[in-house]
């Protein structure tokens, strides 16, 4: 690989601003008189927040008052939670988290010069700071996560709704982008549990929300609205697209046998589908869904409605 090209070039405009203070980057602190320093003053600062954002963003500005880097990356798989800092380098270091047999995370410190080993034993000083954070960060994320999941499902449930859709009309309506709303009902959902059982009704929900979600793009929403009813989000998506996606939606339901107390049944599925009009809240929206999915089942079921 090519090694990269040095320059002496000096943006003086870019050099003003920093000077009169306006530099984008905050200045890196005036390096500390000891690692035991830089520890204790991570110790304190690292505890002032739960968002890991703001932990790591912390954590990246400080520590290059001993060890410059140019970039950090720390990702948790589980809790599908990646984040990085800076620009990335030619060297890195990586490093498994762990505290009392529990997994925190990986992460990597990179930049374009070599980590000498007294640099490498600095940053692993460091880390024994970051420990706790992150812990407490986790354990925090899972139980907000927790707090809105619907956890026969493992959809969103109606609080993580309300929050989600309020912020992708802002979002759609900022960027102008289309957004669409999918209303899904079980066809005859109560004659499952009045033959087969309620734990038997339980699988058939888990297993038709994975059939949904199967069938839709990672940047799609699944909630469960009520006892059989699902919504599905469907961010940057147009009218005649989300007809399409509740199309689809319908005939892999009908396609697919559930368990249900060890014998296997037949569903279909009833949808309702609205996209947003301009100036339309979040509850206009929702009803007219609603009102479309309504329509569908008093039509006879099996069947997607489009909202007028």
């Amino acid at each position: 690989m090519k090694p990269p090209s040095q320059t002496n070039a000096i943006d003086f405009d870019s050099a003003k601003l920093q000077r009169l203070g306006f530099g984008q980057q905050p200045p890196i602190l005036e390096r500390p008189v000891s690692l035991a320093q830089l520890r204790q003053q991570l110790n304190l600062q690292l505890q002032t927040s739960l968002e890991p954002q703001r932990i790591l963003g912390l954590f990246y500005r400080e520590i290059q008052r001993l060890v410059p880097l140019d970039a950090l990356i720390y990702q948790h798989k589980s809790s599908d939670l990646r984040l990085e800092f800076g620009q990335r380098g030619h060297h890195s270091i990586s490093y498994s988290l762990s505290h009392e047999g529990e997994h925190l995370g990986e992460l990597i410190f990179r930049r374009n010069q070599r980590f000498s080993e007294q640099e490498q034993a600095n940053l692993e000083s460091l880390l024994a700071a970051l420990l706790y954070p992150m812990r407490n960060t986790l354990l925090y994320r899972a139980a907000t996560q927790s707090a809105l999941r619907d956890p026969l499902t493992d959809t969103g449930n109606r609080i993580a709704m309300d929050q989600t859709l309020q912020r992708e009309i802002e979002l759609a309506r900022r960027h102008m982008q289309p957004l669409s709303l999918l209303m899904l009902d079980i066809d005859h959902f109560k004659r499952v549990n009045d033959t087969h059982g309620h734990s038997a009704g339980d699988d058939v929900l888990k297993a038709v929300a994975a059939s949904i979600k199967n069938q839709l793009r990672n940047v799609d929403m699944v909630f469960r609205y009520g006892g059989e009813e699902f919504l599905i989000l469907l961010s940057n998506t147009s009218r005649e697209a989300a007809a399409l996606v509740g199309e689809r939606l319908r005939c892999a339901a009908q396609a697919e046998d559930y368990p249900a107390d060890g014998h296997t049944v037949e569903l279909t599925v009833s949808l309702g589908c609205s996209t947003l009009l301009p100036g339309e809240s979040a509850e206009s929206l929702l009803r007219r869904a609603d009102s479309a999915l309504y329509v569908a089942k008093r039509e006879g079921r099996n069947r997607l409605t489009m909202a007028g």
